[in-house]
């Protein structure tokens, strides 16, 4: 990264509303072997990690390690202790969030990471497609970190930043601001799924009933980073007319998705009150009695 890109990165920074939550590569580049951070990758392709990451980064897989194998559900906090453990992780680490695909998944358990309570999260900008397309150094070695104590949170915020089914549907009725992040075949019913993906796993396709619709891909540049404060309030406030007072449910298809758009109205734009759906149309699609709308 040249100075010129760093002023960039820097100012672009700034214009958030919690700049403290992001770093770009360059920062990432300079803390690698920083013994307070711990770098995390997070990718929908578990196997990418295997094929080379950050050197010293630790692998979080959102399936084996965030969500309970019986029940759908994250983890209890007692298993979120264990994770952090094992992965040398105490209440005072930065943990720096990163993966494929403009960070959707690294957004996820960061979201997950919040649902627990771990204050000290930063998502570097651009993900790992920027750190591979700078040519930076990449690692085979999987790390070993000394274990840690990290105690057992009180709770999980699941009243705070994550919405159930009853509680979208009271949102719906009320007609208070929700945000379908899919692609638009799926809002519209057509698709059940994202086009490049198997169409199963929910009976019905549609939208939540009064959903706004603003695919959770246009927040992102093309290079993978977060697009400027003033993009994307054009997007949330101007186009769909949000507002940062706003009670607002974002939600797509599992809730990762809608955990990037949660990420970029709560940190980036500065909403208030942003819950992620994380049943999202695979609950409200199969859901006995659920409304929906359709626009085919």
């Amino acid at each position: 990264m040249t100075t010129l890109e760093k002023n960039k990165s820097d100012e672009k920074f700034s214009q958030y509303a919690h700049p403290e939550v992001i770093v770009d590569t360059q920062w990432v580049a300079d803390h690698i072997n920083d013994s307070n951070v711990r770098i995390i990758e997070s990718n929908e392709d578990i196997l990418l990690y295997d094929t080379g990451h950050i050197p010293n980064a630790a692998h979080i897989d959102w399936r084996k390690d965030l969500q309970d194998d019986l029940v759908r559900d994250y983890i209890t906090p007692e298993k979120f202790a264990e994770v952090c453990s094992k992965n040398g992780i105490t209440p005072e680490t930065k943990c720096v969030f990163y993966g494929d695909k403009s960070n959707w998944w690294a957004c996820y358990a960061f979201w997950v990471f919040q649902l627990f309570g771990h204050k000290n999260t930063v998502m570097m900008d651009g993900g790992r497609d920027k750190w591979l397309a700078e040519e930076r150094e990449t690692s085979r070695e999987k790390p070993s970190f000394q274990k840690t104590s990290y105690p057992t949170p009180a709770k999980r915020r699941d009243d705070e930043i994550r919405a159930f089914f009853d509680d979208t549907l009271a949102h719906s009725q009320a007609e208070k601001p929700l945000v379908d992040v899919r692609s638009p075949g799926e809002f519209s019913g057509e698709r059940t799924h994202m086009p490049e993906y198997p169409q199963e796993g929910v009976l019905r396709g549609g939208h939540v009933p009064g959903a706004k619709h603003c695919p959770w891909a246009r927040a992102a540049n093309d290079d993978k980073t977060f697009k400027t404060a003033e993009e994307l309030k054009a997007i949330y406030e101007g186009e769909l007319g949000l507002s940062p007072k706003d009670d607002v449910i974002a939600y797509c298809r599992i809730g990762e998705r809608s955990s990037h758009t949660w990420f970029v109205l709560t940190y980036l734009l500065g909403f208030g009150k942003v819950r992620n759906y994380d049943g999202s149309w695979t609950e409200w699609g199969n859901r006995v009695g659920a409304p929906i709308e359709k626009d085919v």
